[in-house]
């Protein structure tokens, strides 16, 4: 296995759940992590926990679904700790609803934060990787680019265009590493901009067999920890009891 310690991460969507998990596990392995999301006291209260632990941490407000945020972002990293080995673009929504609902505004939104966001994380790292001659995008999709279920068509479908994206990018780069973490049943924050009563619900069923986002967390330490010349493409992580 290859070393942690001292690479650089920047994580999206590292104010809660998976993001905030990873970011205090890479960081308790060594690693220099750059924090992103819209919640700044989120992240600055993180980034202290971090850093009077013996980490090295930063943050920076992040909206993933603007481009030249999204490129400052990534800029501030290389500028603040001198290089940038990984982007794992995490940030995610899911507003559950059936399509007859027609919440086309929560649509958008989803297309617009999980599949634009991982694009402009993409565009804003990618050249830097080729120049640097390695780097490494980990994109957080779901068991949703597998299964499709009830209230979940847009979302599944924008986690499967993450896929795809990502396993695109695996083929065209030589060497850039392309992972894709698609967790199960995760207990987080994700879905509490579930509008619709169904959905909630249908949702807490789901959540009575979860993953901590810490077992999210491992994958992702473990998909970096490889040697240079090996690719973890993708991790399925899901709750040993769970169907789905």
């Amino acid at each position: 296995m290859s070393d942690i310690k001292n690479k650089v991460v920047a994580i999206t969507g590292a104010s809660s759940g998976i993001g905030e998990a990873t970011a205090r596990l890479l960081a308790k392995k060594g690693a220099c992590v750059l924090l992103g999301a819209r919640r700044t006291e989120r992240l600055e209260a993180l980034t202290h926990e971090i850093n009077t632990s013996g980490g090295k941490a930063a943050f920076a407000r992040l909206d993933v679904t603007d481009a030249q945020n999204m490129q400052d972002f990534v800029d501030y990293a290389i500028e603040h700790f001198d290089k940038l080995d990984v982007l794992f673009s995490n940030a995610g929504i899911m507003p559950l609803s059936m399509l007859s609902s027609r919440k086309t505004d929560e649509w958008n939104r989803m297309i617009d934060v999980n599949i634009r966001g991982v694009l402009n994380g993409i565009n804003a790292a990618l050249p830097f990787f080729e120049k640097q001659g390695s780097g490494h995008f980990i994109n957080t999709a779901s068991i949703g680019a597998h299964v499709v279920v009830p209230t979940g068509a847009v979302y599944c479908a924008t986690k499967y265009a993450v896929w795809a994206i990502s396993e695109g990018l695996r083929q065209e780069s030589q060497t850039t590493r392309v992972t894709t973490i698609c967790p199960g049943v995760v207990e987080t924050e994700l879905g509490n901009d579930i509008t619709e009563e169904t959905s909630k619900n249908a949702l807490k069923e789901f959540r009575k067999a979860s993953l901590s986002p810490d077992a999210i967390a491992r994958g992702v330490a473990y998909a970096i920890e490889q040697p240079k010349d090996v690719d973890v493409n993708e991790l399925i992580i899901r709750p040993t009891v769970s169907a789905f």
